[in-house]
């Protein structure tokens, strides 16, 4: 901190000088001398200039009590910078003893607070969720304002100790005024401008190589915000990664990641659901993840990302909002989805072909694909298993296993209820005014991963936003507070909902039944279905081939146990192989919350996938025959 002095009497410095300082340094912990020898601080540190001028001002001149008329008036205004200097300094004290307060609580068993948020304490686990507060040094809003303040108070205090200096010893601020206009003047020093201007690049050492290594800060580190994506999430936990752009049929341009394994002949599609990305299937680390879980076991995952995110995707560059927007569980289901499980059977099949020439199955595809999917992501894969069995054309799965699919909505929470009994009958109109829910602009989306690390970093305000959280959604104890902070929603980009989805899901509620999107008119059903109604997937469930595996959560409120059980009598009915399973869990634990059971179980369901038997083709059989008698004779 630099001193400067008001004003010097022929023994000593001026009280006021002495008492500023004392201020600055209770207030500025950074400059603490931790060292009781100033001989051995000198000799390890080489002291800056302005290290030496205040020492000298401290050291050069013996302090002497007696009083002078500054002395006074600096007594006066001390007394009146004081209370200013308390109030500005407020903000600060409260969230030092919020922080206090918060830590105590959780550190402290025996704490009644700690039974309050004892349910959001246990939703996070340090040791495997990507998300992870010891290293994850991210700065939120309430970080940021605490900096903020600090810097705004001392800018303040700064001005103030200049102004009174020159006000109390005006010839020394005339002596130093002149000094620097007879320098400018004379041309003392002749400063070149190209010097004033070059930038010095901050710089690394690294570890093997002592020399300087330069280093580009990007905008997230800048802005200390969260854009990892899942690439960057697989590839730090040392998994392979591939990613892999694929087309739909009406020009929507997907993305379909992958952890490959190319000689496996058993792989696993991943499908996520509502406001949802692949980063879900992959934000619990290594030991919580579904798509780490699968690799382990030997399968090539395969992690699907349906449309509907920022930065829209299209091979229409210049496509209108509005008109990107618009889609429905439809698309998603007959579009979107056949276009990934085509392009992993293409891939699938010219990958082992190209390893394993010698060897093929009993049909076209060497290789058997299971699918996981969850929330909305389980009814886009009912039906696109239902519509492609009614087209008679292959759907490629061999199992499906749903967590808490949606499809059914009678029973839902108030808030729900509500939304969708508004949107049903104003759901065109509002699209053209609102076309989808998202948080439209980069600074809104990096305020929301702030915000997102305030919830971690305070767990008062954590478990309040958790609990007000859970009870808006009916007493769901899913972690919600976790979900905010993952990565996939971040400044760049985030998944968006539709309001056409948002229509077609109210539009089942409305009917009670699991029905493809009603276009409000006969002769438009009749063009996209071939009948004046659409589509009641359930009378279809007799169609289903394949094994399905639905599992609900007992304290999910979104899509509840009732409603899965739905399913479940459905495809009984119709003598389809399906198997039900509850757990004790909210709706988005089963991919956000590191849950060994869940895990456990729906690992067991796919390892039911048993991988593609090889032979040798016949021709290849009878030629290797003819070539080892041809060599006995």
């Amino acid at each position: 901190v630099d001193i400067l002095t008001f004003h010097v009497d022929r023994s000593g410095v001026s009280s006021f000088n002495q008492f500023i300082h004392e201020l600055s340094l209770e207030s500025d912990t950074s400059s603490i001398d931790y060292s009781s020898d100033d001989s051995n601080l000198d000799e390890t540190y080489p002291a800056s200039p302005s290290s030496h001028g205040s020492r000298s001002s401290r050291t050069s001149f013996p302090i002497n009590n007696a009083w002078h008329w500054t002395d006074l008036m600096a007594c006066i205004l001390s007394l009146i910078l004081l209370p200013a200097r308390l109030l500005l300094w407020m903000p600060f004290l409260v969230f030092r003893l919020l922080n206090i307060w918060g830590s105590k609580t959780s550190s402290d068993p025996g704490n009644p607070h700690l039974r309050n948020f004892h349910s959001f304490r246990n939703m996070h686990t340090t040791k495997d969720h990507v998300v992870n507060r010891s290293i994850d040094r991210r700065r939120g809003v309430v970080e940021d304002l605490h900096l903020a303040i600090e810097i705004f108070i001392e800018a303040i205090f700064d001005v103030l100790h200049k102004t009174v200096h020159c006000v109390l010893s005006p010839s020394s601020a005339f002596r130093i005024f002149r000094k620097l206009f007879s320098s400018a003047s004379a041309g003392v020093k002749d400063v070149d401008n190209d010097v004033l201007n070059a930038s010095i690049p901050p710089v690394t050492l690294g570890d093997k190589d002592p020399a300087p290594i330069e280093r580009n800060p990007t905008l997230h580190q800048a802005l200390n915000t969260d854009a990892r994506t899942c690439k960057d999430i697989i590839t730090e936990l040392g998994y392979p990664y591939e990613a892999i752009h694929v087309t739909t049929a009406d020009g929507y341009i997907l993305l379909l990641e992958r952890i490959p394994r190319r000689d496996a002949r058993k792989a696993v599609y991943l499908q996520h659901g509502i406001f949802d990305s692949s980063v879900g299937w992959v934000s619990n680390g290594v030991v919580g993840s579904s798509a780490f879980a699968a690799y382990d076991q030997g399968y090539d995952v395969f992690l699907g990302n349906l449309r509907g995110l920022v930065s829209r995707g299209h091979v229409d560059k210049n496509i209108p909002s509005r008109k990107y927007w618009w889609f429905t569980v439809n698309e998603l289901g007959t579009k979107d989805v056949p276009a990934m499980i085509e392009k992993i059977h293409e891939i699938k099949t010219d990958e082992l072909k190209m390893i394993q020439p010698d060897e093929e199955t009993n049909d076209e595809q060497p290789y058997k694909l299971g699918a996981i999917a969850h929330s909305l992501g389980g009814a886009v894969m009912l039906m696109y298993t239902v519509t492609r069995l009614i087209e008679q054309k292959p759907h490629r799965l061999s199992r499906l296993t749903l967590l808490s699919p949606a499809g059914f909505h009678d029973e839902t929470i108030f808030i729900l209820t509500v939304a969708h009994y508004f949107v049903v009958p104003l759901g065109p109109i509002l699209a053209f005014f609102v076309p989808a829910l998202y948080i439209p602009t980069r600074f809104f989306r990096m305020l929301f991963n702030k915000l997102a690390r305030d919830f971690h970093n305070y767990p008062a305000l954590g478990g309040l936003i958790q609990t007000v959280l859970s009870y808006t959604f009916g007493g769901d104890s899913s972690n919600w507070v976790g979900v905010m902070g993952l990565p996939h929603y971040n400044m760049d980009d985030m998944p968006g909902l539709s309001l056409g989805v948002i229509h077609h899901l109210a539009q089942v509620k409305w009917k009670g039944k699991f029905v493809m999107y009603d276009y409000g008119n006969a002769s438009a059903n009749m063009k996209a279905y071939g009948s004046p109604v659409p589509i009641d997937l359930g009378e279809y469930y007799s169609l289903i081939d394949i094994p399905i595996d639905l599992i609900a959560g007992r304290k999910d409120k979104i899509i509840s146990a009732a409603m899965v059980t739905r399913h479940y009598k459905l495809m009984k009915d119709a003598s389809v192989n399906v198997s039900y399973k509850e757990f004790e869990y909210g709706h988005l634990d089963f991919t956000k919350s590191n849950q060994e059971d869940i895990l456990a179980y729906v690992m067991s369901r796919l390892l039911l996938v048993e991988p593609a038997l090889k032979h040798q083709s016949s021709q290849k059989k009878t030629l290797k025959l003819k070539k080892k008698g041809q060599a006995s004779s």
